[in-house]
C-alpha cells in the first residue's frame, strides 16, 4: 500500500472509493463488443448547472434552503439498487463511467493500436472475460498462500510482508513513500497503521449494540473467506476468532480519525535504528530491502503506538495464527478480482450490509473503475482529448484567480490576526500552485505487463508498478507536478505538503461546471469548489503548512488563539445536527470541511460580485441573480443517503451530511438572507452576533 498525503476532499461522494475496494458483478454482464460492431462516439449526458426542475419552491428558502434547492431532486432520483448513495456528483460519477466505458470497449477492438489505447483496451477485455475468471477460482492467490504456509518462523514474516505490500495486500502497517513534513522538497520513507478489516477502529472500540452487531456480522464474513479458501467450518470460525482479536488490539492502538487530521500527531521522524528499537520483533532491515526501497537514513512513522502493538502482536501470537491473519487479508483484499464466489461475499459484507447496497453493480463499472484506478493517466489521456477543451482550463484559471484576489482580499481586512500573520498567510495564497485538467506530464506505463487472458495478473502488474514508483521516489526530489487523481475523477482536492489545488477534467463538466449558464450559478457551484479547496490551505489541518508545504509554526501565539475561537464556532453549530438516529456530525473530524465550505462560498460569492459588476445582471427562471448563486451552490449538493451509508460516513467521513453542508453554509451569509427576503428569527437567518466568520 503507498502512504499518500491526505486529499482534502471538496465532495462526499464523488470519491465513491468504496465501490472500488468492494467490488460487484453481474449476473448477465456486458460483453466487450464484437470487431464487426460499429463505432459511436461517446457523449457525455447534460444537465445545467442550475436544474429549476431539481427544486421545491414549495418549500420555504428560509426554513429549509436544503428542500428548496433539492427537493425536487431527491424526488426524481432515487437511489439506484446497486449504490448506497445518490447524489449530483454521484450522477456525474456514472455518467462519466459510460462515458468511459465506450472508450474502453472502442479500444479493446481497435487495430493499429498505440502502446496507451493497447493497455487500457487489454486490461478492460480482460477485466470483461468473466468465465476465464470464474474458472481459476481461487487460483490466483495460490502463489500468496503458498508462501504464508511455507513460513518456518516469524522472522521470515518481514520478506514475506514485503511481496505481499508490493503486490496490493493491506495487512498489519502500511507503508510507502511520503514528503518530509520538515523538508517538502525531499521524498522519505513512510509507515502508517493499516491491518484492519473494518473500516476503523472505532467499529472495534464502540460497545453500543449497532457496533455490537457489526463485530458480529463481520466474524460471519472472515468466517466464510476462510471457507471459501476450503477450511471446515469448524476451523473457519476458530479462525475468525482469531482475526478479531489481533485485529481488535491493532484497533485499540490505532489513532482516531481526528487524530489523524493532526499533523504533529502522525509525525514522528526517527532513523533506522530508532525502528529497529521501537518494533524489533520485525527485520525491518529485510523488509526495506526486499521492497527494493533506495538507500536511506530517515522515515516517518506516523504512529509508534501502533507500530509498538504490531511488535507485541508478533511475540505473542503463534505462527499458525499469524498464517491465519495473512491468509485471511489477502483473500479479502483481493476478493473483488477472483471468481464470484468471492465476489459475493465481499459485496454482501462491505456494501450491502455496511452500507445498504440492494444489488451488484454490472460488471462494466468495475472494469471501468478499476482501469480509471490502475492506469489512471493512461485512460485519462483518451478522457481529456475529448471532453477538455484549451478554453475550459482557461475559463477555470480565470475563475480560480478571482478567488484567489478575493481570498487576498479577505485576508487583508481580517479583524482578528496580526499585521505579521497576514503576510506570511499572502505568501502561501500567492505560492498555491493551480493544476487543472490533467497532468503537464503523462505517467509512463510502458514497463506494466498488460494481456487480453488475465485479469488478476494485469491487477497485481500495475499494483507492483505503482508501489515501486511510490518507494522508488525515496531520496528524490519532489515532482510537485504529480497528480494524485486521475483526470476522469469526479473530485477536487488540495494537497498542503505540496501547497496545491488540483481540479480534474471530471469535475469541471456539466451540472458542476456549465459553459452555456451565466456566471451566478457557475460561481455558486464550481466558484464555491475552488474557493473549498483555496481555503483547506488555511484550515485546521492546512494553516499547519507554510508556504513550501513544510510543517512549520508561522502564526503569533494571539492569532492561532484567535482562529481557534473562530473555528469552534463552525465546530459547535454542526455538533447539534443529527446525521441518523441517534448520531450527531462529529464536527472535530469535519471541522476542516465545515470551514472550508463556508469559507469556499464567501470566496466564490465575493469573486461572483467582483466579476460581473461591470455587467447588467437580469432575473432568470423566476430568480435574481443573487438567488441563483445561492441555488448553483445548493444544488452540487442534492442527494439520498441510505441510513446504513449515513451511519458508517458518520464514523468515517470527514465531510458533514449534504443538507447541513448547505443549510449549515447559508446561515452564516447575511447575503442569503437578503437575497430571499428572509426574516430575523427564520431557521436559515442567525442573529448577527451569532454568524460565524473564520476567512
Amino acid at each position: 500500500m503507498s502512504l499518500r498525503v491526505a486529499l482534502l476532499s471538496f465532495n462526499v461522494f464523488a470519491a465513491i472509493a468504496f465501490a472500488q475496494q468492494s467490488a460487484t458483478r453481474s449476473d448477465n454482464p456486458a460483453a466487450v463488443p464484437p470487431a464487426t460492431q460499429m463505432y459511436v462516439e461517446p457523449t457525455l449526458a447534460y444537465t445545467p448547472s442550475l436544474d429549476v426542475s431539481a427544486m421545491d419552491r414549495s418549500a420555504d428558502a428560509c426554513v429549509d434552503f436544503y428542500q428548496y434547492s433539492c427537493g425536487g431532486w431527491q424526488k426524481n432520483n432515487p437511489i439506484p439498487p446497486d449504490q448506497t448513495s445518490w447524489s449530483v456528483y454521484g450522477k456525474l460519477y456514472e455518467d462519466n463511467l459510460k462515458y468511459l466505458r465506450a472508450i474502453l470497449e472502442q479500444a479493446s477492438i481497435a487495430k493499429d493500436r498505440d502502446p496507451v489505447t493497447q493497455k487500457i483496451g487489454d486490461y478492460y477485455a480482460a477485466c470483461m472475460d468473466e468465465s476465464k475468471i470464474e474458472q481459476r477460482g481461487a487460483k490466483p492467490i495460490w502463489p500468496a498462500l503458498v508462501e504464508i504456509q511455507g513460513l518456518q518462523n516469524a522472522r521470515e514474516l518481514a520478506p514475506l510482508m514485503a511481496h505481499l505490500h508490493i503486490e496490493g495486500e493491506t495487512m498489519l502497517f502500511g507503508s510507502g513513500s511520503q514528503q518530509d513534513p520538515d523538508n517538502s522538497d525531499a521524498m522519505i520513507v513512510g509507515l502508517s497503521q493499516d491491518g484492519l478489516g473494518l473500516p476503523d477502529r472505532d467499529y472495534y472500540t464502540k460497545d453500543d449494540p449497532k457496533s455490537k452487531e457489526i463485530r458480529e456480522r463481520y466474524l460471519q464474513h472472515v468466517q466464510k473467506m476462510f471457507e471459501l479458501l476450503g477450511d471446515s467450518s469448524e476451523v473457519a470460525k476458530k479462525e475468525a476468532t482469531t482475526i478479531m482479536r489481533i485485529e481488535t488490539g491493532l484497533a485499540k492502538a490505532s489513532l482516531t480519525q481526528v487524530d489523524q487530521r493532526d499533523p504533529y500527531k502522525v509525525t514522528h521522524k526517527m532513523k533506522v535504528a530508532e525502528l529497529n528499537a521501537l518494533a524489533p520483533n520485525f527485520n525491518w532491515s529485510a523488509y526495506f530491502s526486499t521492497s527494493q526501497v533506495p538507500p536511506f537514513e530517515v522515515l516517518n512513522v506516523e504512529s509508534p503506538a501502533f507500530l509498538k502493538e504490531v511488535n507485541a502482536q508478533l511475540a505473542s501470537t503463534s505462527l499458525d495464527d499469524l498464517k491465519s491473519y495473512l491468509r485471511f487479508h489477502v483473500a479479502n483484499s483481493e476478493a473483488p478480482y477472483l471468481s464470484s464466489v468471492f465476489v459475493d461475499e465481499n459485496f454482501d459484507f462491505y456494501r450491502k450490509y455496511l452500507r445498504g447496497a440492494k444489488e451488484l453493480q454490472p460488471r462494466w463499472k468495475r472494469c471501468v473503475e478499476y482501469v480509471d484506478e490502475q492506469l489512471g493517466e493512461a485512460l485519462g489521456q483518451a478522457y481529456v482529448r475529448k471532453t477538455f477543451p484549451p478554453e475550459l482550463k482557461a475559463a477555470t484559471l480565470q475563475m480560480t484567480q478571482l478567488i484567489e484576489d478575493a481570498m487576498a482580499a479577505r485576508i487583508q481586512q481580517l479583524d482578528w490576526m496580526s499585521p505579521q500573520t497576514k503576510q506570511q498567510a499572502l505568501n502561501k495564497l500567492h505560492s498555491i500552485r493551480n493544476k487543472i485538467g490533467y497532468p503537464d506530464k503523462w505517467r509512463d506505463y510502458s514497463s506494466v505487463t498488460i494481456t487480453r487472458d488475465d485479469f488478476y495478473g494485469n491487477a497485481e502488474h500495475a499494483e507492483e508498478f505503482e508501489n515501486h514508483r511510490e518507494f522508488n521516489k525515496v531520496g528524490k526530489p519532489v515532482d510537485r507536478s504529480e497528480w494524485e487523481m486521475t483526470p476522469p475523477t469526479v473530485n477536487a482536492y488540495f494537497n498542503p505538503q505540496m501547497n496545491d489545488i488540483n481540479f480534474p477534467a471530471g469535475v469541471l463538466q456539466p451540472p458542476l461546471y456549465d459553459a452555456k449558464l451565466d456566471d451566478a450559478p457557475n460561481y455558486g457551484n464550481t466558484g464555491s469548489t475552488i474557493g473549498h479547496e483555496l481555503t483547506h490551505g488555511f484550515d485546521d489541518e492546512g494553516r499547519q503548512f507554510d508556504a513550501k508545504g513544510n510543517l512549520k509554526d508561522w502564526w503569533t501565539t494571539q492569532d492561532a488563539a484567535q482562529f481557534v475561537k473562530h473555528a469552534d464556532c463552525v465546530v459547535d453549530q454542526y455538533a447539534k445536527y443529527v446525521v441518523v438516529d441517534e448520531i450527531h456530525v462529529n464536527s472535530k473530524l469535519t471541522e476542516g470541511e465545515d470551514v472550508a465550505d463556508l469559507g469556499g462560498s464567501v470566496l466564490a460569492y465575493i469573486a461572483w460580485k467582483n466579476a460581473d459588476k461591470s455587467q447588467k445582471l437580469t432575473d432568470r427562471d423566476g430568480l435574481t441573480p443573487d438567488q441563483r448563486f445561492f441555488v448553483g451552490f445548493a444544488q452540487w449538493a442534492c442527494a439520498n443517503e441510505r441510513p446504513e451509508d449515513q451511519r458508517a460516513r458518520a464514523i468515517t467521513d470527514p465531510h458533514s451530511p449534504p443538507k447541513y453542508r448547505v443549510n449549515g453554509v447559508v446561515v452564516n451569509m447575511p447575503e442569503f438572507g437578503t437575497a430571499f427576503s428572509c426574516k430575523a428569527g427564520s431557521a436559515m437567518v442567525k442573529p448577527a452576533d451569532k454568524v460565524c466568520k473564520v476567512w
